[in-house]
């Protein structure tokens, strides 16, 4: 009796303790004020959602900056190698290092066989021509007459015909070398190789009395450097943000503060795979010259503007692996959302991803409900 009496008693007891853990438990709830169902919050306490404050979602035009680095490249249409035509011997130079020349301003002076051949075939070419003109002339006088035949005519016609081709490739042979006043030239005087772009000497590896092989390297350089590419690396995720056109800043650390100005010029095809970077070609001024060949550069990409949408920094949660916002989807209803954020300045966040204008949102407060 007095067994029965204790289990009885441990029974009362047990189940006055799950009531007041169940009394408790509805007090937690609404200490708390809310109900989480998945990812739905339920706010069932007005009094305590005073502590959130509601926003909506705005569509604002931004420019989404790219940085990346760069260098300093010359513009190939304005940057030549100098180097012997072919193989002989340099007489006479005319540059010194940092002069500025304009195209076909003479560089140096080369004596070379090859050079010399080339002006033998031409004035052969010349006398051949010459004598086939007279031979022509000769021709049509006698037939005229009534002495030469029409077969022998038209002999002197396909003769000058046949010079003249060769002559035509002989002055070709001295074009190519840039040979000026080939009506003047003298067998056997040196070659004078000039400037094919204007620019300044950059480089002048040229010694007088040097000789050089036909496949020598380049003795000296001539650039245009007022106009400069910045070749940079920009990310394949990135590259959607960037167009032929577009504006861009440049910096140099060796120019603290100063911004330099530039516009996309190219875009590769192709990417690197390496790198899963794709190379952009800019284009800026550099009359200055404060951009040297070769220097390293930071570069700012801004795409045009596109819409966005603006939240207060404040509404955006953090999660394990995401940034995330609470939505309103009903009174006193909110849903989790992963969000993508491009960027926060001054207190506001750019979602690119995620949220959609004029959708309402927890702007302050959604911590709580965590």
């Amino acid at each position: 009796m007095f067994m029965m009496d204790k289990r009885i008693l441990l029974f009362l007891l047990c189940g006055t303790i799950l009531l007041s853990g169940c009394n408790h438990s509805r007090e937690l709830q609404e200490t708390y004020g809310y109900r989480i169902q998945g990812d739905t919050v339920y706010v069932i306490d007005h009094n305590w959602g005073r502590n959130i404050k509601i926003t909506e979602a705005m569509a604002v035009p931004f420019s989404k900056e790219v940085v990346t680095a760069g260098t300093v490249r010359p513009i190939p249409t304005q940057y030549a190698n100098i180097a012997p035509p072919f193989a002989g011997r340099v007489v006479k130079s005319y540059i010194h290092m940092g002069q500025k020349v304009s195209q076909g301003t003479p560089l140096f002076e080369i004596s070379s066989p090859d050079f010399t051949s080339a002006q033998k075939d031409y004035f052969q070419a010349l006398s051949s021509r010459e004598l086939a003109q007279k031979d022509l002339r000769r021709k049509e006088d006698l037939i005229r007459n009534g002495v030469s035949s029409q077969k022998e005519l038209e002999e002197a016609q396909n003769a000058l015909l046949i010079a003249d081709k060769d002559f035509e490739n002989a002055q070709a042979a001295l074009h190519v070398y840039q040979v000026e006043n080939i009506s003047s030239m003298l067998l056997g005087q040196p070659l004078v190789v000039r400037a094919p772009i204007s620019g300044l000497i950059i480089e002048d590896n040229i010694v007088n009395g040097q000789y050089f092989k036909d496949d020598s390297d380049p003795i000296a350089v001539v650039a245009d450097l007022s106009k400069v590419w910045i070749s940079a690396q920009v990310k394949e995720k990135d590259i959607r943000f960037i167009k032929k056109g577009s504006k861009l800043d440049i910096e140099v650390a060796a120019l603290p503060g100063t911004l330099i100005k530039g516009t996309v010029y190219h875009i590769e095809a192709a990417v690197d795979e390496d790198t899963r970077s794709i190379r952009v070609l800019s284009e800026c001024e550099n009359n200055e010259e404060l951009l040297k060949l070769g220097m390293y550069t930071t570069v700012h990409f801004m795409s045009d503007p596109m819409d966005m949408v603006k939240i207060p920094e404040t509404a955006l949660l953090q999660g394990e692996e995401n940034s995330y916002v609470y939505v309103q989807v009903a009174p006193d209803a909110y849903v989790r959302r992963d969000v993508e954020v491009e960027t926060t300045i001054n207190g506001i966040a750019i979602i690119s991803n995620g949220l959609r204008a004029g959708e309402t949102i927890i702007g302050e407060g959604g911590y709580y409900l965590k």
